[in-house]
């Protein structure tokens, strides 16, 4: 963030956006104007250099287009200068700007308050206004242009080496700006989790928002001006949030829903290499965490996965498999001719296709190769089934997700999420009865790595973990044709050598699941858990780990307990 205009006493800076349309107004009012247009003051002074002589006169300064507070100092006047004058039209607002939730008030150059105008603030601002307080005192928050503080070269933050774009689900349209105070609160935990296990790095990552939806039109207003206005509030909210799986879903909005969050990603990485012009030059990394459907829609961008295509595909497989019942002679001779000149004339647009594609550059959906994938309380799974994806016979990622677009696809979700489902059935049948992996509490001390965990059943029963000696491979049932188990909680380890050498493991694992409390009800839990990802220290630790985990490899004596 760079920041303009900073709160008095947290010198916390304004958002970015609000804060450029202030200077903007602060600039069209102030530069190139004398003081006393817009904060008239008189001031005693002796020219000649003898005492009473009583002339008065304006002290004219020019404001320069950015100076720091120190700069905006009055200077030139006397003490002795009507005290009561003063008090009086400093609290006189000279200016006002409004804002979309706020407005702000200038009283001169030096002194700028802010103001919310939701309509609590407002009533609070009536009531002390009648009991003689200011607006100001009573209820405004005083903002400075320019930092306390000049900065110096200490003070630049550590060198930033992989970047993590934060992708919201639906529900963004209902509460703007979520998203941002979302990713700050994951980046404060990351934070927190950066100073215990990772401080001896010179390196950090910088979490970033990716704000889609707020700048899609869609319908516009006619799925509100269809809308009953009997419970309204729980219409609306349903409005705000659930259509937007409806919108994705329709032929119609999709690919507006996949441009907006596309176009944002690389907008967004392009303003950031701009900034830091030594990221891409020194192999700067960039990981993605998308949330509920974001994690859809993102998967969809890389894969360039589309439905018209699809349904094309589903159509050559029904025309290649014809009932021939009752069909005559001369129907199968010309089905048989009509085939032959399907299969002619795919053969022709395959050739114009690669002349087309040797003859241009085909451009990448994104401007920047994806590190790591992390989907938290996704339901990518459900719409991967639906579109046909079944299990395979190898435990390659390369199965939904290609290592080439995206290296590591990790599935983050808690036990209870409604909206979570697991990837790793999707590539190896059995997987279904292998529970996903523990993700360590922030606190344990010096815990497994990942990469070592073996896997472990979903369920106690000795027959499924343990062979007898005498009893041949072929009692043992395919990983992939295996009848799925029934499911109860987390039971012994594959230990026996014998039946892990013939299940197919997978080449890492994908599903990562968050341990529930000790004292957590699964109920509530169910209605808390798919939003409480944000704020986890226990999530945050996973991202770091495997952001940090490439780095951390390649040194030969690592800084860094293990993870």
């Amino acid at each position: 963030m760079r920041g303009q205009w900073f709160i008095d006493g947290t010198w916390q800076p304004l958002e970015e956006e609000e804060s450029n349309l202030i200077e903007q107004e602060h600039l069209s009012c102030f530069r190139g104007q004398r003081i006393q247009e817009s904060f008239e003051m008189d001031v005693s002074k002796s020219i000649d250099g003898k005492d009473g002589s009583g002339i008065n006169y304006s002290v004219a300064y020019h404001l320069p287009p950015f100076s720091l507070p120190s700069l905006f100092k009055w200077r030139g006047y006397k003490a002795s200068t009507d005290a009561a004058g003063l008090k009086r039209k400093r609290f006189q607002a000279v200016h006002s700007f409004k804002l979309s939730r706020n407005h702000v008030d200038w009283h001169n150059m030096d002194e700028v308050y802010i103001y919310s105008d939701a309509t609590t603030s407002k009533i609070a601002r009536t009531v002390t206004q009648k009991l003689g307080f200011s607006k100001a005192s009573s209820s405004g928050t005083r903002l400075h242009r320019g930092y306390v503080e000049e900065a110096s070269l200490e003070d630049k933050p550590s060198q930033t080496t992989h970047i993590v774009f934060v992708v919201h689900g639906i529900g963004q349209k209902m509460d703007q700006g979520r998203i941002i105070k979302n990713t700050a609160m994951m980046r404060e935990a990351a934070r927190k989790i950066e100073e215990r296990h990772f401080s001896n790095h010179a390196t950090h990552v910088e979490f970033l928002p990716v704000e889609w939806r707020s700048k899609l039109t869609l319908d516009g207003d006619t799925v509100d001006s269809i809308t009953p206005d009997k419970v309204r509030g729980l219409r609306d909210m349903l409005n705000s949030s659930a259509m937007d799986i409806m919108y994705y879903t329709s032929p119609l909005y999709r690919d507006e829903l996949v441009k907006g969050l596309q176009q944002e990603l690389n907008r967004l990485y392009s303003l950031f290499c701009s900034r830091n012009p030594d990221f891409e030059e020194k192999g700067g990394k960039v990981s993605i965490v998308s949330h509920s459907l974001g994690c859809v829609i993102t998967y969809d961008i890389m894969t360039g996965w589309n439905p018209v295509r699809f349904y094309e595909q589903l159509m050559e497989k029904e025309d290649e498999l014809p009932d021939e019942e009752w069909m005559s002679y001369e129907e199968r001779h010309l089905l048989d001719e009509l085939y032959i000149t399907k299969r002619r004339l795919r053969e022709i647009e395959e050739r114009l296709n690669g002349l087309k594609a040797s003859s241009m550059t085909q451009i990448p959906a994104l401007k920047f190769k994806v590190e790591n994938f992390f989907c938290m309380g996704s339901p990518l799974a459900v719409f991967l089934a639906l579109r046909g994806i079944r299990p395979g016979n190898t435990g390659s990622q390369d199965h939904i997700l290609p290592r080439e677009i995206c290296n590591r696809l990790l599935n983050i979700f808690h036990p209870t999420d409604p909206v979570a489902y697991r990837l790793e059935p999707l590539i190896l049948k059995h997987y279904s009865n292998i529970s996903p992996v523990q993700i360590h509490w922030y606190n344990t001390s010096n815990p497994l790595p990942y990469e070592h965990m073996k896997p472990c059943f979903l369920h106690p029963c000795k027959e499924s973990t343990s062979i007898a000696e005498n009893e041949g491979i072929s009692t043992i049932p395919s990983p992939v044709t295996s009848p799925v188990l029934p499911r109860r909680h987390y039971g012994e380890s594959i230990t026996n050598i014998g039946k892990a050498s013939i299940l197919v493991e997978l080449d890492h694992r994908i599903d990562f699941e968050l341990r529930e409390g000790l004292v957590e009800s699964r109920y509530w839990s169910a209605v808390t858990s798919h939003t409480a990802y944000w704020s986890s220290l226990d999530v945050a630790l996973f991202l770091l780990t495997f952001m940090y985990k490439h780095e951390h490899d390649n040194n030969a004596k690592p800084d860094l307990d293990p993870i």
